[in-house]
């Protein structure tokens, strides 16, 4: 399994950049005081908040969930930098289309381009020295971004460089100096050996490179990174003829009146008469399919040069997607917090497609979609299956079918079968389980149209029941998998656990009654885990014995391997999200559970030395900076204690987060660290996905509204005395008395207005009835 703690072993370990609210970037952009009817949602979006520490996201140009991320590189090697840019450093390699947003492992940054003036350099050199090559230093007070749209200003060439983008496009405006000791020329370098390397290596395998007409440039390339056999091409179209093109292989200029080439490291360079026009522009269209598939994106998508207008049209359709969520505060903190989420939640997936339809499939094949399909890649799964795909169903329903049936064609084309963390054609095998099972599967128990579901379960039952896949053979016959013949057995028994649940929803929509039931009872596997003796889930050897020795914060107990994903027995003690009941009863009873959930808030927030630094933002042993955490504060709704939920939610939000470039507490993971903020602030999360629940927390904000689709809209009133008043007193459902702590999706997809009365301490009684507590399997089906 590639597991992205092979990424970390360069890890840089940059924390706490010490940015002041204004320092990051040149222009913090304030609330809009528009009214509704011009509400510039784009305006409240701060890019910079993951830039720093561990987020892992990149300023630059992008639309939403589109296939082109025009960003600055600044680094392209070890952890902090899988986006390709770090807000700790003072220098840019240059400009590349292709980033991903957020991740704990690195890849793509294809098809850099850097503008530059006086000599020429083919290499970009190290930060420690950006004079040895073409990178130039920067000041974050001259950089600017916004949705759609990014401004730097290179102070070593005097170049204002400027990125827009489109679906499948990317638009650059490289404005040189003017002035009488202005350079009379520029050049532009295009480095198709410029990628996420590793230890310094370039990770492409072949790439090949073509002047197509006098201003056009054409190629592709295939690479070995985190996908591997990735292939990516582009068409490439400047604003003014050069004067003069020189080409590299292999870092060797090429013969004069080179054309064309092929080979693993290639570049040219464009040399242009600034001193005539000062402003080039360069168009790029990419493709999975081909140098000519690009091109004609670029014709459909980009036929002219108004950059200007091509920015309008991103930042209208960025104020469409993020206008879906209307909030109400006087909390300019939680504002700006709120709108850099729902954008970082928008980034990915990332289309990969063609504007004909055409795309290449995990097969390495190429595809052709039906009318009025799309196509997307990057799906991060066992991050995003918990509540980045939930929040697609309440304000982005529109594209959840287009997602599902995107991993079900996945599924039927790749040898590897299920995807697990998809990236371009390629299954990267990151991370445990197979998750696009619980994203398909909450799509079907939500009743979403438009998806093929007897498809589905065809490739999902023979992943759960055929398919000898990193320890499945274990689990369907021991009903556990043991500790000494596979890695990391105690989650991957849990995530296949919710797995199993997942189908079981879908068997029992297809009316598949047996192995609904089958499924159903399977995923208790979990319980084989449980040392009564100790309270805690702890691996097990194939012989049936307990695994020693035992540490509840340690990875594992042999040094061979891990036996918990990016996790210890505290926060995986606490993993299951589809039987809260039958946790409950494993660990000894409500009393007892609820002191167990309170020791792991309250332990020492001691890690091993070998502990992964995804395991960050502890409060205890809990840790929210990685996702097995992310449903266990709401725990306590299960065992009629909801307002310890309550209390917990508000605390999590209001640390975990800030409006600043190490705002996040770990990767943002594609969207999965927006979304717990997002959702939680509204007042509600899905412990389980999958069920269609949601379970009370605390809402944020005085006032949302949720767009739904079709005219719907789910609107949440919070009264309140103080702004701290974090306890829910009471709550109304459609005007009627609701002591649930707890909601289904059925009751809000057709509309709703949930109003909450606030108070400073905690109705315990609110939600403490057997009756009131959220369901769960045990409660359901014993």
């Amino acid at each position: 399994m590639i597991s992205r703690r092979k990424f970390l072993g360069g890890v840089s370990a940059v924390c706490a950049v010490g940015a002041t609210e204004t320092s990051a970037f040149g222009k913090v952009i304030h609330p809009s005081t528009k009214t509704d009817a011009t509400f510039d949602a784009a305006s409240l979006v701060d890019i910079r908040i993951g830039t720093g520490g561990h987020g892992h996201t990149f300023p630059g140009a992008t639309v939403p969930f589109g296939a082109v991320q025009l960003s600055p590189d600044t680094f392209n090697d070890q952890w902090d930098w899988c986006s390709g840019y770090h807000i700790s450093d003072t220098s840019i390699m240059g400009f590349s289309h292709t980033h991903l947003s957020g991740t704990g492992c690195g890849d793509m940054l294809d098809f850099l381009v850097m503008p530059g003036t006086g000599e020429s350099k083919i290499v970009p050199g190290p930060r420690s020295n950006p004079d040895a090559g073409y990178r130039s230093r920067f000041d974050h007070a001259d950089e600017h971004a916004e949705p759609g749209y990014y401004s730097v200003l290179l102070k070593d060439y005097g170049v204002r460089a400027e990125l827009t983008a489109t679906e499948r496009t990317g638009l650059h405006r490289y404005s040189f100096p003017t002035g009488k000791d202005a350079p009379k020329s520029g050049h532009i370098i295009v480095d198709l050996d410029h990628s996420y390397a590793t230890n310094g290596q370039s990770s492409v395998v072949t790439a090949s490179l073509e002047r197509t007409a006098s201003d056009t440039f054409a190629g592709g390339r295939t690479t070995k990174a985190w996908g591997d056999g990735r292939q990516i091409y582009f068409t490439m179209k400047f604003s003014q003829e050069p004067t003069r093109v020189v080409f590299y292989q292999e870092g060797t200029e090429a013969p004069a009146g080179t054309q064309q080439l092929t080979g693993k490291s290639l570049k040219c360079i464009l040399f242009f008469d600034t001193a005539k026009d000062p402003v080039i522009l360069v168009k790029t269209g990419i493709s999975g399919v081909s140098a000519e598939s690009a091109a004609n994106n670029l014709k459909i998508e980009l036929p002219g040069w108004d950059f200007e207008k091509v920015r309008r049209s991103a930042r209208e359709k960025w104020n469409q997607q993020l206008s879906r969520i209307k909030i109400k505060t006087e909390n300019e903190t939680h504002q700006r917090i709120f709108y850099a989420a729902l954008y970082h939640a928008s980034v990915g997936p990332s289309l990969f497609d063609d504007v004909d339809g055409r795309y290449r499939g995990m097969d390495k094949q190429i595809h052709n979609l039906r009318d009025g399909q799309r196509n997307y890649t990057a799906f991060s799964l066992w991050d995003t299956y918990r509540a980045t795909h939930p929040l697609y169903t309440l304000m982005s329903a529109d594209r959840v079918p287009d997602f599902a049936n995107a991993l079900i064609r996945m599924a039927e084309e790749s040898p590897a079968g299920m995807p697990v963390w998809p990236l371009q054609g390629c299954e990267t095998g990151t991370m445990t389980g197979y998750h696009s099972a619980a994203v398909i599967a909450e799509t079907c128990n939500k009743g979403i149209a438009g998806v093929d579901y007897e498809r589905a379960y065809k490739v999902m039952m023979k992943r759960a029941m055929v398919d000898d896949y990193r320890g499945l053979g274990y689990y369907r016959s021991k009903g556990y998998i043991p500790c000494d013949l596979e890695e990391e057995s105690v989650s991957k028994t849990f995530e296949y656990c919710y797995d199993d649940w997942s189908i079981a929803h879908v068997a029992k929509k297809l009316g598949h009654s047996d192995d609904a039931t089958m499924l159903v009872e399977r995923s208790r596997n979990y319980r084989n885990y449980y040392d009564r003796s100790m309270n805690f889930a702890r691996p097990k050897l194939a012989n049936g014995e307990w695994a020693a020795p035992f540490d509840p914060i340690e990875m594992g107990t042999s040094k061979k391997w891990r036996d918990f994903t990016e996790s210890n027995s505290w926060q995986t003690t606490f993993g299951i999200q589809h039987d809260a009941a039958g946790l409950i009863e494993i660990l000894g009873g409500q009393k007892q559970f609820l002191e167990k959930l309170d020791q792991l808030f309250d332990q020492p927030s001691t890690l091993p030395a070998d502990a992964p630094p995804d395991i960050a933002g502890l409060v205890g042993q809990y840790a929210h900076g990685n996702e097995p955490s992310h449903h266990i504060a709401y725990l306590y709704a299960y065992a009629g204690q909801p307002h310890k939920t309550q209390a917990r939610v508000r605390m999590l939000m209001e640390k975990m987060y800030a409006p600043l470039p190490d705002g996040l507490q770990g990767n943002e993971d594609v969207g999965q660290m927006s979304s717990w903020y997002i959702l939680s602030s509204l007042g509600f999360y899905s412990v389980d996905p999958v069920s269609g629940n949601y379970i009370f927390g605390t809402p944020l904000f005085d006032q949302v509204n949720v767009q739904l689709g079709n005219g719907k809209q789910l609107e949440i009133i919070a009264h309140r005395h103080l702004a701290s008043d974090q306890y829910i007193q009471s709550v109304t459902f459609n005007g009627k008395p609701h002591t649930k702590s707890w909601f289904n999706h059925r009751d809000i997809v057709n509309g709703a207005r949930i109003v909450f009365e606030m108070g400073d301490k905690p109705n315990l009684e609110f939600g403490s009835q057997p009756t009131d507590v959220p369901p769960s399997l045990t409660l359901e089906n014993t």
